[in-house]
């Protein structure tokens, strides 16, 4: 799991003024963060507006995001659902040989305990075909994984071998790094939190913001797990506004409309997200003129 250190970046979904997937467009971010220095890529991410993309859509996404990374660095697939049985039934579907692992959200809605959560995640590494990324964010699921649950979750069960933790509680965080396997990734999924997080152990990041920071914050981040904190901290201070800017209304708005602002995609959405209002739109282009 070496390889899934660093920056991994939840790739935006392009789309065309017609809400048709933007290929070139894909491949020219792709490219963009690769070039950047991205460690690794995920696909299929909450970013990626998986929600509102259909089953072929998302075939045809990781198709052409193994054609197009062209295994310069891994591939991560987010497989999840808050149907068990739908996402066992996915995995047999997807084509997973080229992927480094598959990024699994914990269930939402749809509330189950923390028994309930585990026996999810067990189901799913069991029959899975690649290591299994747990990922945390009860600010979209409705409830928070614990640091028992997923502390059980990382000794108990072979396959699962990291955690992308976006709960925002830094208690939690600490208690899973310390106590968890050696082996065991823990990933940070808040951008903003991230360096505090790296100073407490975490081995990477998976981020929206690097979408459009590739090279300052792979930098960043890499700086942070040299522990050259005073280089890390540079990096974070000049991207710092950036993040407040890019998740003040919502994601993945506020990160298209910076790539929008570079010239990378059409700033344009599948409801229901719409861009983000003219006045941060400004206030974005306002802000990469001094970045």
């Amino acid at each position: 799991m070496e390889q899934l250190k660093g920056t991994g970046v939840a790739l935006v979904t392009p789309f065309k003024a017609d809400e048709s997937i933007d290929w070139n467009a894909l491949e020219k971010l792709i490219n963009y963060v690769i070039d950047g220095g991205v460690n690794y890529v995920v696909s299929l991410g909450t970013t990626g507006e998986t929600p509102t993309l259909s089953a072929d859509e998302k075939l045809d996404l990781i198709k052409f995001t193994f054609e197009k990374v062209s295994k310069r660095v891994p591939v991560v697939i987010g497989v999840g659902d808050y149907s068990t049985r739908d996402v066992v039934k996915r995995l047999e579907k997807c084509p997973l040989d080229e992927a480094a692992a598959i990024l699994s959200v914990a269930p939402y809605y749809s509330k189950p305990t923390q028994e309930g959560i585990f026996q999810h995640y067990k189901t799913i590494a069991a029959a899975s075909p690649k290591p299994v990324i747990l990922y945390n964010v009860p600010g979209r699921t409705g409830r928070n994984m614990t640091a028992e649950t997923t502390l059980r979750l990382a000794h108990e069960v072979e396959n699962i071998v990291a955690m992308k933790e976006a709960s925002g509680d830094m208690m939690q965080c600490m208690q899973i790094i310390r106590d968890k396997p050696d082996n065991f990734l823990v990933i940070s999924g808040d951008d903003a939190l991230a360096l505090g997080q790296l100073a407490c152990g975490m081995d990477g990041v998976i981020s929206v913001a690097a979408n459009y920071f590739a090279e300052d914050f792979s930098s960043m981040v890499q700086a942070a797990l040299l522990n050259d904190f005073p280089a890390a901290r540079s990096m974070n201070n000049k991207m710092l506004e950036g993040f407040e800017l890019m998740f003040s209304e919502n994601n993945p708005a506020g990160i298209k409309a910076f790539l929008h602002h570079a010239g990378i995609i059409e700033n344009v959405f599948r409801l229901p997200i719409l861009p983000v209002t003219d006045e941060l739109y400004s206030k974005i282009g306002a802000y990469l003129k001094k970045y």
